[in-house]
Parts: structure tokens; C-alpha cells; sequence
């Protein structure tokens, strides 16, 4: 006999005990959204891929129609956001932990429960077609799931008050050291972000168009010139793509670049330069610049946005422990390598395949490469170090501790004067005491936020 589902209505304190056995088969699985959003799920949570690199890789993705794409990536975007939501509610219906041999039953568990809970998708698609899309091997589990799910979709918004949104949302390592490095209730405030979806950000060409852009694309024009865009749909299909006139690229991630100020005609190498946001942008301010990353899959795609926008950089496949340029240069930027930790709001699988013995290992990686940096700078040049991360071991102290150790370098305060920090457009509590620039991803929030970064402006001695 197939497994039945209970006679009556679960309360909230009734554990849902997990079958041995079944011996009804599923319907053969189909290439649909949800057993694309359950392989994609299952990519980033058991063999911690991040979720652009799985979505790449995934053929039947790219045969799904733009708004199954998108709604696709919605599912499992918002699961992994809600992760420790989902699963303190899913622990409440459950008897006992599901054993790793039933992983695909706890992918759908957790990706029906995220499309009932926040999704608002109405409970017969979430339920019948998360079910249907189970592959064979989780047939024993198939009534397991269905009674789960009919419970939280009965009961699931009182099951998720008990809950909190912050910290259950983060692993507990994260989320203990944002809190010592930035107080509980900034550390709060960061968190809150991370559960909503990012805005779109471009950087315009020409800056003196950017009014112009803003109103051909229905966007808001933040305090750096940054356009701001909700809801944007497809970016090829955007006025001013195809003819070059803007490039994605997150606000905070456009301010390292401008700490680089007079660069018209000067020499200029963009380190770890991949994808090419700030390539673009020190050759619209008419720097002449090399741009170097070890990836020449990576260096392709700098090429082709260069190309794209009429900008010109030579693009050079190196290593840059080892790659030198022929003549010290004016200045280097350099976009370290890192645990990206501050652009979780873009990418929510960051805390589930980040590791802190692999964090703990970037600082080391991160000096090499400022040391290589002051080797390709002239006495008196200028070096900007920059990381998308929130980690002070990343930035701050790695700074401090260079300093300390006697590298050939001194701090040039950003926002000297006012009229550079009103140039920069940064948020104001963002210029640090030891004048550096600390974004973070509650700054602006009520506009959307912005990405975590670090950034400090140096002079080679």
C-alpha cells in the first residue's frame, strides 16, 4: 500500500515520523523549475558550488524561458536567504534529523516550505509540483514530504513567528564575528540586508550623461553618480547596453577606483582585475591601464566590455606574484582576492560555502599580492587596496599590520578635504578614523544598501 496521509489536521506540536519504506514509484522526474531549483539547491549545500558557477554549468537551465530562468533562481536564491528559517520550522514538523541518504527529500522539504513561507506561491504548485519533481530514488520519502508541506501550508506563518529573522538566517561563526568587530546592533543591521535582494547598480560612461541615463531607464541617481534600478529584468536588453553607454557594477564597488584621483595619461595596472568594472572605469578617467588576472577566461570577458564600450586597457593573462611591468608605474589598484563576505546580498550562498579555516588562509594571500603591488610602483606613487569583504582581518588589520612590519608604505587619508568627500559620494559614516573607506551593507539602506567593502589609499615610500 502507498503511504497515506494522516486523517486529520497537524497540530503544531506533532512530529511527522519518516517512513522506512514505500513502494509506490514517482512519476518520472521533469526538466522543470523546481527539479532544476532542487539539482541547483543541492549543488551549493552538498558540494558547495557557488550558485552563478552551478546555474552556468546547468544545461537545462538555459532551455527554460527567461521568466522560469528567473523564477528559478528566485526559489533557491530565497531559500538559501531564509536557510535557518526554513529549517528551525521544518525541525518543528519533523520527528527526527533526516539522514544524509535522504538529501534530495530534504532539498524538497526545504524548497517547498521557502515557496509557502515567503515565495507566496499558492500551496497546490508548491506542494503537488515540488513533490512531482523528486527524482525516483526518493520515493520512499514522497509521503513524508507531501504531509510536511500540507502542514505548513496550514500552519506555516504561526510556525514562523516563533522564529526570528536575525541571527537564525546566518551560520553562527559569521554571525559572532560581525558582531565583535561592529556591535550587535550593526551586525543586526548587516544581517537585515543580506534578506533582501539586491538592486541593479551601473556606472555610467560618461558621467556628465548620467541624468540622461537615469531617465531612459526609469532609474534613481545615488549620492556617487551610481544609477539604481529595481526590477530591471534582463541586462542585454536594457537601453544603452549594446551601445556601451553604462556597465553593472554594485556603488560600493565604484569608489575604490575614484580614490584615484588626477590619472588622465598616467600609468595605471588594475591588479585581480576580473570581471572589469573598475578596469572600465579608470580608462573612462583616461588613465593608461594594464589590467592583469590569473584567469584568461576571465581576462576574455574584461576584453569584450572593453570592446563593448569603445574603452581602451591592455589585458594580460598573469600570474601577479610573478608578472612585473616593464617600468614602475604611477599607480596600482588592486581588488584583492577574498571572502566576498561583503556581497552576500548578491549572493546568498556565500555563508553556506564559506569555510573560516579557508577565510583564515586570504590574509597571507591578500599581503603577497599588496607586496607585490608597492613592487610595481614608483617612490611616490600611489596604491589603492580594496576588498569586497567585512572582515577586518581582510582590511583593517591587514593594513595596520603592514605598517607595522615595516612595508614601504604610508596612509593618504581619504576625504582630506571636504570637496573630495563630497566628490566621492560615500556614505558619511563610511571614512574611518584612520581615514579609510568602510561600506557596508546597511548604508543606504532605505535605498537598497549597498556592498560591504574596504578600501585604504596609499603612498609607496
Amino acid at each position: 500500500m502507498p503511504p497515506q496521509q494522516p486523517k486529520r489536521r497537524l497540530a503544531a506540536n506533532d512530529p511527522v515520523t519518516i517512513p522506512r519504506k514505500a513502494t509506490t514509484p514517482l512519476r518520472p522526474a521533469r526538466s522543470s523549475t523546481r527539479r532544476i531549483a532542487l539539482e541547483l539547491l543541492h549543488a551549493v549545500l552538498r558540494r558547495h558550488r557557488p550558485l552563478d558557477e552551478a546555474m552556468a554549468d546547468h544545461a537545462n537551465l538555459a532551455r527554460l524561458e527567461p521568466r522560469d530562468r528567473a523564477f528559478t533562481r528566485l526559489m533557491v536564491a530565497t531559500c538559501l536567504r531564509r536557510l535557518g528559517q526554513i529549517d528551525a520550522v521544518l525541525a518543528r514538523c519533523l520527528e527526527r534529523p533526516l539522514t544524509p541518504k535522504a538529501s534530495a527529500a530534504e532539498g524538497a522539504l526545504r524548497l517547498g516550505a521557502c515557496q509557502l513561507l515567503f515565495l507566496e506561491t499558492p500551496p497546490h504548485a508548491a506542494v503537488t509540483e515540488t513533490i512531482d519533481a523528486l527524482p525516483r530514488a526518493a520515493a520512499p520519502y514522497h509521503g513524508l514530504v507531501n504531509a510536511v508541506l500540507r502542514r505548513i501550508a496550514q500552519e506555516g506563518p504561526a510556525l514562523l513567528r516563533a522564529v526570528p529573522e536575525i541571527p537564525t538566517n546566518l551560520p553562527d561563526w559569521l554571525w559572532q564575528g560581525w558582531k565583535a568587530s561592529y556591535g550587535e546592533v550593526t551586525a543586526a543591521a548587516i544581517a537585515a540586508q543580506h534578506l533582501r535582494e539586491a538592486p541593479l547598480d551601473l556606472t555610467v560612461k560618461d558621467p556628465a550623461e548620467a541624468a540622461l541615463w537615469a531617465e531612459r531607464l526609469g532609474a534613481a541617481i545615488l549620492p556617487n553618480g551610481s544609477l539604481r534600478l529595481k526590477d530591471a529584468g534582463a541586462v542585454e536588453t536594457l537601453p544603452g547596453f549594446a551601445e556601451g553607454a553604462w556597465w553593472v557594477q554594485d556603488a560600493a564597488a565604484s569608489l575604490p577606483a575614484r580614490l584615484l584621483r588626477g590619472i588622465d595619461g598616467k600609468r595605471v595596472i588594475d591588479l585581480c582585475a576580473a570581471p572589469g568594472g573598475k578596469t572600465l572605469q579608470l580608462a573612462a578617467a583616461g588613465a593608461r591601464v594594464t589590467a592583469i588576472d590569473r584567469s584568461a577566461e576571465r581576462m576574455a570577458r574584461v576584453s569584450q566590455n572593453l570592446a563593448r564600450t569603445g574603452l581602451a586597457a591592455t589585458c594580460i593573462a598573469a600570474d601577479a606574484f610573478n608578472w612585473r611591468p616593464p617600468e614602475l608605474v604611477d599607480a596600482v589598484l588592486l581588488d584583492a582576492p577574498c571572502s566576498a563576505t561583503g556581497t552576500i546580498r548578491r549572493h546568498p550562498d556565500l555563508p553556506w560555502i564559506k569555510k573560516p579555516a579557508e577565510m583564515a588562509e586570504l590574509p597571507a594571500l591578500q599581503r603577497k599580492l599588496l607586496n607585490a603591488a608597492i613592487a610595481m610602483t614608483h617612490p611616490g606613487g600611489v596604491i589603492v587596496y580594496s576588498v569586497c569583504s567585512l572582515e577586518p582581518a581582510e582590511g583593517e588589520d591587514l593594513i595596520a599590520r603592514a605598517i607595522d612590519e615595516g612595508a614601504p608604505i604610508e596612509r593618504i587619508r581619504i576625504g582630506e578635504t571636504p570637496e573630495e568627500e563630497a566628490s566621492l559620494g560615500a556614505p558619511a559614516d563610511a571614512l574611518t578614523r584612520a581615514g579609510a573607506l568602510r561600506t557596508l551593507p546597511c548604508h543606504w539602506a532605505e535605498q537598497g544598501g549597498m556592498d560591504g567593502f574596504y578600501a585604504v589609499r596609499l603612498r609607496r615610500r
